[in-house]
């Protein structure tokens, strides 16, 4: 039997019309828009279908589009092939913020303290460095373990064999740079970003978070959901609170969560929500493996069919 891992992505999957062609063809997936909208108070299909893409991109604007997407999409799932294929479903993760939406799916977090949560981690996480003092870098053709970083620069992303993010202040970044390119990557590419996410200056950020989710209740994970910085399945929903607290400043393990999830015997990943950033990262880590999409309503076909082919 096909063993599934739902995949959820985070920042950098955005795009203007994201759950657009979800929202016209699903009940199931209006009633999700709506339901963020009235939580937030935020007209979030307008940002998602019109944009501008500069709001769009805000990061307390990007962090509950792309989690209302994602439930969008994996709600499409349950109300269209859920009876038939969701014991298939093995384990779930999500990159950064794609955490979120795999703890939501998973039913550990409730869909309306969720939304408020990527919210609140929007704002939290862009206030903790003001414009310009930070930066983050994607270095290509190198392994996280032969990456070189200076002081006030760290690994962010070990997002694939290929394919490490760092971050720090910007004069530490464009050193890190310099320094990965003459001991071998291939590139290194300044990303468009706002502040150094997953690094120590996210401290004010984790502190405010920690306090949120606080208030938040939790439950148990009805599939094994698969956490960033440990690269392990959540043990116990009292855990929750303090891996979400600590993946702000800490690394995202997601070559290894990969790994991890093949050597459970996965051999399909489907992400689930806007982009295919995740789905080109799995497939440079696990050649494989077979890796799809839910994104759009012929995705449901196309895994609907694989799944009775494979059956």
């Amino acid at each position: 039997m096909t063993k599934i891992a739902f995949v959820f992505p985070g920042q950098g999957s955005q795009s203007i019309g994201m759950g657009k062609e979800l929202f016209d063809a699903f009940s199931i997936a209006k009633e999700t828009l709506q339901e963020a909208e009235d939580v937030l108070s935020v007209k979030l299909s307008s940002l998602m279908f019109e944009g501008p893409l500069e709001d769009l991109t805000l990061t307390h604007n990007t962090q509950p589009a792309l989690l209302v997407a994602s439930m969008m999409a994996a709600r499409v799932f349950d109300s269209q092939m859920g009876s038939s294929y969701k014991k298939n479903i093995h384990s779930l993760a999500g990159h950064s913020l794609g955490e979120y939406s795999a703890l939501t799916y998973g039913g550990v977090i409730q869909f309306k303290d969720a939304i408020q949560a990527v919210r609140h981690r929007g704002l939290e996480m862009q206030k903790a460095v003001p414009v310009g003092e930070g930066a983050m870098a994607a270095i290509l053709g190198m392994k996280a373990s032969d990456v070189r970083v200076v002081d006030g620069c760290v690994v962010a992303n070990d997002n694939s064999l290929e394919q490490v993010v760092i971050s720090g202040t910007k004069e530490a970044v464009d050193q890190s740079m310099k320094l990965c390119l003459e001991n071998g990557a291939k590139r290194a590419i300044l990303l468009p970003v706002s502040a150094p996410f997953h690094s120590p200056f996210m401290k004010p950020a984790a502190k405010a978070m920690d306090v949120f989710l606080s208030n938040l209740s939790f439950s148990e994970s009805q599939v094994d959901v698969i956490m960033n910085v440990t690269a392990q399945p959540l043990d116990g929903f009292e855990y929750v609170r303090p891996l979400l607290v600590q993946q702000i400043c800490g690394q995202v393990r997601w070559t290894e969560t990969v790994q991890y999830l093949v050597n459970q015997g996965v051999d399909l990943f489907v992400e689930v929500g806007s982009g295919k950033v995740l789905s080109g990262l799995i497939r440079r880590i696990a050649t494989d493996v077979k890796v799809m999409n839910l994104q759009i309503p012929s995705d449901f076909d196309l895994l609907s069919d694989h799944l009775c082919q494979n059956c």
